[in-house]
């Protein structure tokens, strides 16, 4: 018996649309490897806008009231900052205002970086390094999934996510030996997402450049004499 053959239906362009927004703004956030392995595991989680806000504003009136001293104390921020926004990536984020979500995270992930290296007496140009860092990787994703182009998963696992940075400088704080987590750690990141984008970047062009080159040979004699000057040979 003969019989038709089954077609995969196009997926619908609303969801498809909703599905890729997730997508981009899950890897803004640049959640690492614990939160990755509690997200499915949270239930329905916390409003990310509302619960990184609370997150930031308690952190900011810490080092206004200047409860941030030396010692255990600089864990505190880290912690809020953990038992906060972690639960909020169990959220779809395609609430209207969710958009705002990685923006906020990186910037009370900055902050904390900053009052907490401040308070430990932490060398600025060290910290300033390590932001530089990590703003790095950020316009990297942006810029490569405004392009479909997805940086692997493993990146992310291995950049250690805002959740695992923070907690290894707080420790590092709290323990007194701040400057020497921030320097192994500002070296191993910036060798990681500069030899990952650089080899990524060179691999797609030559990628690009052999799909083109496939083209031009696929291309008939009459294309290929159209593409080099510019206009078709007179039949």
């Amino acid at each position: 018996m003969i019989t038709q053959p089954q077609t995969t239906p196009a997926p619908d362009p609303y969801e498809e649309r909703l599905r890729v927004q997730t997508a981009r703004l899950l890897a803004y956030r640049d959640d690492g490897p614990l939160v990755m392995a509690l997200r499915d595991k949270m239930g329905p989680g916390l409003p990310p806008v509302p619960a990184t806000l609370v997150a930031l504003l308690a952190i900011i009136a810490m080092a206004v009231t200047g409860m941030l001293d030396d010692g255990p104390v600089l864990l505190v921020p880290v912690v809020v900052m953990v038992l906060l926004v972690l639960p909020t990536a169990a959220r779809d984020h395609l609430g209207k205002l969710d958009w705002l979500a990685p923006p906020l995270i990186r910037g009370a992930e900055f902050l904390t970086i900053i009052l907490v290296g401040l308070a430990a007496g932490a060398p600025k140009w060290l910290l300033f390094v390590l932001l530089y860092v990590v703003g790095y990787h950020t316009y990297d994703t942006v810029y490569r999934t405004r392009q479909s182009i997805w940086p692997p998963d493993w990146v992310f696992k291995a950049g250690l996510g805002w959740e695992l940075r923070l907690l290894l400088l707080g420790a590092g704080a709290a323990l007194g030996v701040l400057t020497w987590v921030l320097a192994a750690l500002t070296l191993y990141l910036g060798v990681l997402f500069a030899v990952e984008s650089v080899t990524s970047w060179v691999r797609l062009d030559k990628e690009t450049a052999l799909a083109q080159a496939g083209d031009d040979l696929e291309a008939s004699p009459e294309e290929a004499m159209e593409q080099a000057t510019g206009e078709a040979e007179p039949a």
